[in-house]
């Protein structure tokens, strides 16, 4: 039925949207792709997944104790790795390749520490049982994760617009020289959005752990690659893009499935990108232009 392999690619774009959230705030303001976002949204769902079982918490402090760890994770990251590559100027290639080893690092450890099997919340923590609507089946996991990349895309879009804060931001994207000779803490904004884009990640992770009801230690590397494509089919550091990007993204695979076969998925998938690209090669909200040192 059409109307439910549409709820069904819903819920998958909004799966991808949300962990491109944090991937594109941190690419918009910091000007930097942190290739670690896809370990540090592995280690927001090892965590909450932790502290359910070992202290019998809710749902609703996991996912608190995730934003809190991953945020604190991306703070320790940004002070060791690309605080450093600020200081020395160092090219964009540079913090790419330094992201990859922390991400290897927080790969290989959440697997010494937990074991490469799966992983999963602790019974309870969500019904997974589908609510009937309308002849639709949907379950609250899916509906959670809609609901919260709409109120996440919103609430970032209206912060950056409309707040002293987001247009400190702005003006660090546009120029971090320039926004601190007007006496803002450019490398203070810089570490809260770190914190916020790697709690976003966070709290991705144990959604998207939910969704799929299982953990692993690389469950965050296809998870990357999604995002990486979507914020380019976006434009880079664009909210909206991100949302757009990922709808556009769930959309094609379900659709693909559903149509065409599952063998084909990626395949249609990513073609479909590659031509939406061709035609706008800057992605759906990308314009030129040049961050200013």
């Amino acid at each position: 039925m059409l109307e439910q392999q549409l709820v069904n690619a819903l819920s998958l774009g909004s799966v991808y949207a949300l962990f491109a959230l944090g991937f594109t705030l941190i690419f918009g303001v910091l000007g930097v792709i942190n290739l670690s976002h896809g370990a540090v949204f592995m280690v927001g769902a090892y965590a909450a997944q932790y502290v359910m079982a070992q202290f019998d918490i809710s749902l609703a402090w996991g996912l608190l104790f995730a934003f809190l760890f991953c945020g604190g994770l991306g703070l320790v990251i940004d002070f060791l790795v690309l605080k450093p590559l600020r200081a020395r100027n160092a090219p964009h290639l540079i913090p790419m390749i330094a992201t990859i080893g922390v991400a290897i690092v927080l790969n290989n450890g959440i697997q010494g520490i937990f074991g490469a099997q799966n992983l999963r919340f602790p019974e309870g923590a969500i019904s997974h049982e589908p609510i009937e609507f309308a002849g639709l089946h949907v379950t609250a996991v899916e509906l959670g994760i809609v609901f919260l990349s709409f109120v996440l895309m919103a609430a970032l879009l209206l912060s950056l617009k409309r707040t002293q804060l987001g247009r400190a931001m702005r003006a660090i994207a546009e120029s971090p020289k320039a926004a601190s000779l007007l006496g803002i803490n450019v490398e203070g904004l810089f570490y809260l959005t770190s914190f916020a884009a790697a709690g976003l990640g966070g709290v991705a992770g144990v959604l998207i752990g939910l969704y799929s009801n299982a953990l692993f230690p690389l469950m965050g590397q296809p998870m990357l690659h999604k995002g990486i494509a979507v914020i380019i089919l976006g434009g880079m550091g664009d909210i909206r893009g991100a949302m757009l990007g990922g709808l556009f993204l769930g959309f094609a695979e379900v659709l693909s499935v559903a149509y065409i076969g599952s063998n084909m998925r990626d395949a249609v998938a990513f073609g479909l990108l590659f031509l939406v690209l061709l035609l706008r090669p800057r992605g759906i909200f990308g314009h030129v232009q040049e961050r200013k040192v």
